[in-house]
């Protein structure tokens, strides 16, 4: 099975899901803040499929990131 992430760009939050799972994290770009703060965490493994919580939240920080490079929020 592959583990493909769903990034969503909401206002100034940038949401980041794994389909199918009860993995989510929001990540917000707040005025005057350099990066992005996480909001609405998945905080225990789904036992649906073999990522953890942990890899997902990691895997799902680089992709938010990312999508505010995109944006240009972050640099």
């Amino acid at each position: 099975m592959v583990n493909l992430l769903d990034v969503e760009v909401w206002g100034s939050g940038i949401i980041v899901t794994l389909p199918g799972t009860n993995y989510w994290v929001t990540y917000f770009k707040e005025k005057e803040s350099p990066g992005l703060f996480p909001a609405d965490i998945a905080n225990k493994d789904d036992p649906r499929v073999t990522m953890t919580a942990a890899e997902f939240l990691a895997k799902a920080w680089k992709l938010a990131n990312e999508r505010a490079r995109e944006l240009g929020w972050v640099t």
